[in-house]
C-alpha cells in the first residue's frame, strides 16, 4: 500500500504549491521517471498553475525534463461548494487549524485527483509491465482541516482502489510527507535541490500556496495557506522568496501572532 521509496515510474500530482514541488524534487533526486497531472478544477487561485509551468521550464533548462499533462476539470467550480471555487465568497483569513478554514475545503477533491492518478499509474504499469507509484504531497499540517489528507484515508481508498481493479498489486502509494509538516518538506526539498544541483530561492519563487493573490500574482500573507507556509520558512531560517503584498518582517509578525493565539 504505502511504499517508504518511489518505483521507478511515478505518478506525481502536481499543484504548483510547495508541497508537490518538494516532492517532485523529491522524485527527481532519486533518478524516477516521472509523470506529472495537474488540475483545474476551477480553483481561484490557479495562478499556481502558471508558477508551476514556470519551474518546469527551469528544471527542463536544467536538464530534466517532465512529461507532464493538465486536467481540465474546471466545470467543477461551478458545482462545488467551497470558497477556493466561488468567486463570491472570500477566502478566510487566519491560522490553518481554526475552525472558518473549513470553508476552504473542496468536497471530496482529494478522491478525484488520487482516482484519475490511480487509473494513470495502473495503465502504466499494465502496458509496462512494472511497478508504479502514485507520489501526493499530503502531510501532518493538513490532518485538522482536511479530512481527506489523513492516512486513514488513503488506506480507505487504496483498498477500494484494490477492490476496484485487476493487476492492483503494480501500484502503490509514495506518500513522504503523510506525517511530516511543513518544515519537514522544505528540509526535504534543501536537500533534493543540493543533490540536484538547483537554485533554492528560483525553485520556491516559482511556487505558490496563498488562497489570497493580487492581481501582481502577490500573495496576501494572511489567509490559512500563507501562514502555514510563512511560519515553515521562519523555521528553516530563511525568508520566503515569494512575492507578498507586504514585507517579509509584516507578514512574518502576523503569522507569529496568530500562531500564539491557536496555541493559547
Amino acid at each position: 500500500m504505502f511504499s517508504a521509496l518511489p518505483a521507478s515510474k511515478v505518478v506525481i500530482s502536481l499543484s504548483g504549491g510547495m508541497d508537490s514541488t518538494s516532492l517532485l524534487l523529491n522524485a527527481l533526486a532519486r533518478d524516477c521517471d516521472i509523470y506529472g497531472i495537474s488540475f483545474n478544477y476551477g480553483q481561484k487561485h490557479n495562478l499556481e498553475l502558471d508558477r508551476l509551468n514556470a519551474n518546469l521550464t527551469y528544471l527542463k533548462e536544467n536538464g530534466f525534463d517532465i512529461t507532464h499533462t493538465v486536467i481540465d476539470l474546471s466545470v467543477l467550480g461551478t458545482l462545488y461548494n467551497s470558497a477556493l471555487t466561488d468567486p463570491n465568497w472570500k477566502v478566510p483569513d487566519g491560522h490553518y487549524e481554526q475552525e472558518n478554514m473549513k470553508q476552504t475545503v473542496v468536497p471530496n477533491r482529494n478522491a478525484i485527483f488520487a482516482s484519475i492518478a490511480y487509473g494513470y499509474a495502473l495503465s502504466l504499469a499494465t502496458r509496462n509491465d512494472q511497478q508504479v507509484s502514485i507520489a501526493l504531497g499530503v502531510h501532518a499540517g493538513d490532518h485538522a482541516i482536511y479530512p481527506d489528507c489523513r492516512p486513514e484515508f488513503y488506506k480507505a481508498i487504496h483498498k477500494a482502489f484494490v477492490i476496484g481493479n485487476w493487476d492492483s498489486e503494480k501500484v502503490n502509494l509514495y506518500l513522504p510527507y503523510l506525517e511530516g509538516d511543513k518544515l519537514a518538506i522544505l528540509r526535504d526539498a534543501q536537500e533534493s535541490i543540493e543533490k540536484l544541483k538547483l537554485d533554492f530561492n528560483t525553485v520556491f519563487r516559482n511556487t505558490s500556496t496563498s488562497y489570497d493573490t493580487d492581481d501582481q500574482g502577490r500573495a496576501s500573507g494572511k489567509t490559512g495557506s500563507d501562514v502555514e507556509r510563512i511560519l515553515a520558512f521562519y523555521a528553516l531560517g530563511t525568508p520566503d522568496p515569494v512575492a507578498y503584498t507586504e514585507t517579509w518582517e509584516v507578514v512574518l509578525k502576523n503569522a507569529l501572532n496568530l500562531e500564539n493565539v491557536v496555541s493559547e
